[in-house]
């Protein structure tokens, strides 16, 4: 009944907040919010695609992941350490400015700035240098092959608007005061944002003033979050809005037998997986006191052996989703399939526990996202049941996305026990080892911006700085497997799935379901 009259509540507000005019709107639901228009606050799938449709980048990528020109036209490689890019001209912000490399440069500099999620985004080693109005030289210490792979996620921003607008600095996911940023946008994409309202909902406008063909019927769109999922369902459903993500597993069969909708399953690349304070000298929130058990590799493989995923696939995910023995989908790299998940033992993990020094277990807090992965908070339920057969008390914290992102992502790092999910912006295993396998031993480098329970082997960051720069892609991957074979033998995370894209849209509308699970605006139509 609570349910019914949520949903019920749910739909008179999305129905209530039509225009009177006969534009082609497209309404969209989320489980989660989007709290920050700020492009380099959050890196997250949902957050960064909604992003994507006022803001750009230098390059980009098609319909099928691959590098295709953004802002910049063109690019060329005069040498191997210098990047040459021929900007766009006659590209206008939305508040009416040129775009310049102006813009780039201060892109650059601020997307690197402290309280930036999308540090790693850029080489850390290159500096920018204006040519002219329209030609920026990216210059580099050392060869990258890779340079590019992750600017489909870097947003140029107007330079004159931030300096208006007191926005030089990026706003970081844990601010307890919204910048101007965070509430406001002046991208270059095909979309402007008419109205933000944090949590609630969010209206974007077709951009007439725009510089490119756009492969959308659209007038507008109308995001609205709806965390419940039988309200998001009953909304679909009703044809009040026209997306949700996600469908809930028990619901997919009766969305797709409707006469409004069906579920759009796809593979995805996103891994979903465990991390362990491997740092704090004490774990916060542990009935042990004055050590830390996850510095114990014995303790990380106990937790590993006692996760019987085959079981979260099947009960849980429904066999939606495909167990994972490395931090990286298969289809990214070419010798995944010499790794083999190690297999589920509890009762290995009982010796392992007591060879440890904790033959009862001990007590540990999970934090979990309740409102940002396909059956989050049940995993995390799931794993806290397996982890307390072998003496393992689990307490656990599922939060929505918005307080749980505050807490455990830099700079607080505020958890002892986490699942999180992941997609390599750059396609490529290098981010994986850069940034959530990396030593974040470093405050002045963005490497392990996202290794939130510090994991670090030395041996790893070597060989990722060696990846960045080897061209040879057999001796390249013959690095990665060295790489990711430490990984596995320090027990320094533990891979869960590759969840699969649930999508339940209306059968007025025609999308691209892209393996990063980003919905772009753009390539959105819509019978009228």
């Amino acid at each position: 009944m609570l349910a019914c009259l949520a949903a019920a509540t749910a739909l008179v507000a999305i129905a209530g907040a039509a225009p009177a005019s006969a534009a082609n709107t497209f309404r969209f639901a989320f489980q989660g919010d989007l709290k920050s228009l700020d492009p380099y606050t959050l890196k997250e799938t949902f957050t960064i695609a909604a992003h994507g449709a006022v803001y750009e980048s230098l390059v980009t990528r098609d319909k099928d992941l691959k590098l295709v020109p953004g802002l910049a036209e063109s690019w060329e490689t005069p040498e191997p350490t210098r990047y040459r890019f021929r900007l766009r001209k006659n590209v206008k912000f939305h508040d009416g400015s040129p775009f310049t490399a102006d813009d780039v440069i201060f892109s650059a500099e601020r997307v690197r700035a402290p309280g930036s999620n999308f540090q790693t985004n850029v080489p850390a080693d290159a500096t920018f240098v204006k040519v002219d109005d329209h030609t920026v030289d990216m210059v580099l210490k050392n060869p990258n092959p890779i340079a590019l792979y992750q600017f489909g996620g870097w947003y140029i921003m107007s330079k004159a608007w931030a300096e208006k607008h007191d926005a030089l600095k990026p706003t970081p996911v844990s601010a307890s005061t919204p910048s101007y940023a965070a509430l406001h946008e002046n991208g270059t994409g095909p979309f402007t944002i008419t109205e933000h309202q944090p949590g609630v909902r969010t209206v974007f406008k077709k951009f007439d003033g725009y510089w490119g063909k756009v492969d959308s019927n659209i007038d507008e769109a109308v995001f609205t979050t709806i965390s419940n999922d039988a309200t998001r369902v009953a909304a679909l459903l009703s044809g009040e809005v026209d997306w949700v993500d996600p469908v809930p597993l028990q619901d997919q069969s009766r969305v797709s037998s409707s006469a409004n909708a069906v579920v759009v399953n796809a593979p995805e690349l996103r891994t979903i997986y465990l991390g362990m304070d491997q740092t704090s000298d004490e774990l916060r929130g542990s009935n042990v006191k004055g050590k830390n058990p996850f510095k114990d590799v014995r303790v990380r493989e106990a937790f590993f052996r006692a996760i019987d995923e085959d079981a979260i696939v099947k009960r849980v995910m429904r066999g939606q989703a495909t167990p994972a023995a490395l931090l990286i989908a298969p289809p990214l790299f070419p010798l995944a399939g010499e790794f083999k998940r190690p297999a589920y033992d509890p009762n290995k993990a009982k010796a392992l526990l007591a060879e440890a020094g904790y033959p009862n277990g001990f007590e540990v807090p999970l934090d979990c996202p309740n409102d940002r992965y396909v059956n989050d908070e049940a995993i995390c339920q799931a794993v806290t049941s397996m982890l307390a057969r072998v003496g393992v008390k689990v307490n656990l914290i599922a939060q929505p996305k918005a307080k749980y992102f505050a807490k455990i992502l830099k700079p607080a790092f505020d958890t002892s026990f986490y699942m999180l999910g992941w997609t390599p912006s750059s396609m490529d295993s290098h981010n994986i080892l850069y940034e959530i396998a990396g030593c974040r031993n470093d405050k002045s480098s963005p490497r392990g911006t996202t290794n939130l329970g510090n994991y670090c082997n030395p041996k790893v960051d070597a060989l990722a700085d060696k990846i960045e720069r080897e061209t040879d892609q057999e001796a390249r991957n013959l690095m990665i497997k060295q790489a990711y074979e430490i990984v596995m033998n320090d027990w320094g995370y533990i891979p869960l799935h590759q969840q699969a894209l649930a999508w339940g849209v209306s059968k007025k509308v025609k999308l691209v379901p892209r393996a990063d699970n980003q919905m772009m605006l753009y390539w959105v139509s819509k019978e009228p």
